[in-house]
């Protein structure tokens, strides 16, 4: 049985799926504090699950919440 593998995303759909600009995703790749990524030659692909994960990561419910922010 073949390896399944989760849905990728190009930089633009991970763009549009966080509703961010392309360059604050390619800003937050050289500072380490974007959501995990994959390349593959020069392509940058992003994998669902792991966008989702990343954003229940930084979920909030009060202003008062203290942790690992963005």
């Amino acid at each position: 049985m073949a390896p399944t593998f989760a849905p990728r995303l190009t930089e633009t759909q991970a763009a549009e799926f966080l509703n961010l600009s392309k360059k604050t995703l390619q800003a937050w790749r050289q500072s380490g504090e974007g959501p995990p990524y994959l390349k593959l030659g020069r392509a940058v692909r992003y994998e669902a699950d792991a966008i989702r994960d990343w954003v229940k990561e930084r979920e909030r419910h009060s202003t008062s919440d203290r942790g690992r922010a963005a």
